[in-house]
């Protein structure tokens, strides 16, 4: 690390450099971000090309007491680092460590907590507003990127900013299209000209004095708009009610800053375009920004390295093979992506069936209408969202695919604890929150072949059905060809115990089978939350004295009480031990360590069974009897 980032503590530091520091600033806050990238992994792209827009907020504005909201927040690396963050970053996205994203309980900096898209301009703007309801002069400024402006949410802000006498200044950090050299100081000079007070000011007059003139008030616009529209896009934003400027280079400090500084002096809703580059100043994240979006450890000099022995398929994988395969079968079959085809294992299935294909972007409400309106007319959707993200598409999933029975299927990927991303990406609620639609049925299952059946099964099916599945690999289990499906809400015995029985579902089977070599506890492998196989809870209720469930998912409302509802309609009154995530926020960090944390391991449910019904595990007697299904 050089020595001039070594000198800013905080933002306060940095407005104290002359300007003429702040580029060679840029060069070792860049190669900091890179070097703490590649010792801990975590979003390499993204902050990549954030590195002097960051410098030019902060030196610009009164930071802290002016608030900088950044949308989803796998950007704001640098922005940790000149907040006072920087010698905590070889602990970003441990347990205890760092934060992924920004989170308010760790600084006063990140004054709203992000990790879903499309949410800054509607908090920017709460908090524009409140400051102008509690009389307080402070600047507010949403930082959003353009793949987060394709959902609605973002849309929707700026309907309603457009119409408010706010201050607020919304950054449109564009990162999928250039500024070529011939036009970028014409775009420099336009940028500084168009943000300062004196053209603001021109332009409200002229629009006074022509109005008792129409027919020169609406030439004077064309004009103008015209102008604009050969050095600029499409005024969309100005009709929202925005003053729009740019687009300018967002890695050229001699443009950012000076234009910065004249929109910070203007009144009303400014809307600012900056072109980046994902993965600047690092040639290999240039080239492929996806394959650098979210690395784990690496070394820079080399860059990423395919490891020698092929790791163990992931479910994602394993999914998106199932995909292609289905595909190949069943002409009907449609994939749907709110923008995650490479997170939810869709690139094969792009390439082989492009017209199959449908990215929605960043509009998860969107791509659940969406389906729905294909499965009306005889199609297959399959849509492909990690569990966290349909949370957002909930209303359409009540009302425009189960109230009306349509038959999608959802690949939930992320189901359970994520690590390192925290508890914006865990997929914790998805078993309670669909549990309760009619018409819904969810799969649970607990290794890699059982999800390739299930998501057959699922297929199978004339009504919405939900695949859950964690991220990354199982155990490793042999998944077979074809495409052979389980039976639909029926699950079955894996291990014949004495006076104790686990009903497990999902992935924790696993370690719910070590823990009853331990006790000789009975284990059920329910596979599915919804139907629930009612006829083996019961079987399991009548021969055993206590019932144990175990789920990758939150207690409330989850799986477990699923079988402690079947069991009072049954009328069977039955000791019940529910295990799964507590009704708390589980932190980033390693995932078997959160896992532990939760009581979740082969040690944890071993020690919970013992602590509740002790009396009937210990003294366990001969050898245990073993079922396999």
């Amino acid at each position: 690390m050089g020595t001039l980032l070594e000198t800013i503590n905080d933002p306060a530091d940095l407005r104290r450099l002359p300007r003429t520091q702040l580029a060679p600033l840029a060069e070792e806050l860049r190669a900091y971000v890179l070097e703490s990238v590649a010792r801990t992994g975590g979003h390499l792209s993204s902050n990549l090309g954030t590195v002097e827009l960051t410098i030019a907020l902060h030196y610009v504005f009164n930071t802290p007491w002016d608030r900088i909201v950044w949308d989803v927040g796998h950007q704001t690396y640098p922005h940790k680092i000149l907040t006072g963050r920087r010698d905590r970053m070889a602990s970003l996205r441990q347990l205890g460590g760092l934060a992924g994203f920004p989170q308010r309980a760790e600084s006063e900096y990140d004054t709203f907590g992000t990790a879903h898209s499309s949410t800054s301009i509607s908090a920017a703007l709460g908090m524009a507003v409140a400051a102008k309801q509690k009389g307080e002069q402070r600047s507010c400024v949403a930082v959003i990127g353009d793949g987060a402006m394709s959902a609605g949410m973002a849309f929707e802000a700026l309907n309603n900013a457009g119409v408010m006498d706010t201050d607020l200044l919304v950054i449109l950090n564009d990162n999928d299209m250039s500024i070529s050299p011939p036009v970028g100081a014409l775009n420099r000079y336009l940028a500084q000209l168009m943000s300062g007070r004196f053209y603001a000011a021109t332009k409200e007059l002229g629009k006074k004095v022509l109005h008792v003139a129409p027919p020169l008030f609406e030439l004077a616009k064309r004009i103008e708009e015209h102008a604009k529209g050969m050095v600029v896009p499409a005024t969309l934003f100005e009709k929202f009610g925005f003053n729009y400027v740019g687009p300018i280079d967002g890695h050229d400090l001699e443009s950012l800053i000076p234009t910065l500084q004249n929109i910070r002096q203007l009144k009303g809703p400014q809307f600012l375009h900056v072109v980046t580059k994902k993965g600047q100043g690092y040639k290999l994240a240039e080239a492929d920004p996806v394959a650098y979006h979210g690395p784990g450890k690496f070394d820079p000099a080399v860059g990423l390295v395919k490891p020698a022995t092929p790791p163990k398929p992931t479910f994602t994988q394993v999914f998106g093979h199932w995909l292609c395969d289905m595909a190949a079968q069943d002409h009907r079959l449609v994939g749907i992506t709110p923008a995650m085809r490479e997170g939810s294992g869709m690139v094969e299935f792009h390439q082989r069936f492009p017209d199959r294909y449908f990215d929605v972007g960043i509009a998860e409400q969107h791509a659940v209408t969406f389906a729905a309106g294909l499965a009306c007319e005889g199609l297959k959707p399959v849509v492909a969202i990690y569990s966290t993200f349909l949370q957002r598409g909930y209303d359409q999933l009540i009302h425009d695919v189960a109230l009306q029975n349509l038959p999608v299927v959802f690949a939930l990927d992320r189901a359970g604890l994520v690590g390192a991303d925290g508890p914006t990406h865990a997929g914790a609620y998805d078993i309670p929150y669909l549990r309760c639609i009619p018409n819904m049925a969810i799969a649970c299952p607990a290794d890699e072949n059982e999800c390739r059946k299930l998501l057959t099964t699922a297929w199978q099916q004339d009504h919405p059905v939900a695949v859950r599945y964690p991220r990354g690999a199982g155990v490793g289990a042999a998944v077979e060809p074809g495409l052979q499906p389980l039976p639909y809400g029926r699950g079955e015995l894996r291990r014949q115990g004495r006076r104790v029985a686990v009903l497990a579902f999902g992935t924790l089977l696993h370690p719910a089978l070590q823990a009853a070599e331990r006790l000789d506890l009975t284990v059920a492998n329910m596979r599915w939350a919804k139907p629930l196989d009612t006829e083996l809870l019961l079987q399991l209720a009548a021969t055993h004295d206590a019932l144990v469930t175990v789920e990758e998912g939150a207690i409330m409302g989850g799986a477990g009480s699923a079988v402690t509802e079947a069991l009072n309609a049954a009328g069977v009154v039955k000791p019940v031990l529910q295990l799964g995530l507590r009704d708390e926020y589980a932190p980033h960090g390693d995932p078997a360590r959160l896992l532990a944390l939760q009581g979740l391991d082969a040690a944890g449910i071993e020690a919970s069974v013992r602590s509740r019904f002790g009396e009937l595990v210990q003294g366990r007697s001969g050898p245990s009897l073993k079922v396999v299904g």
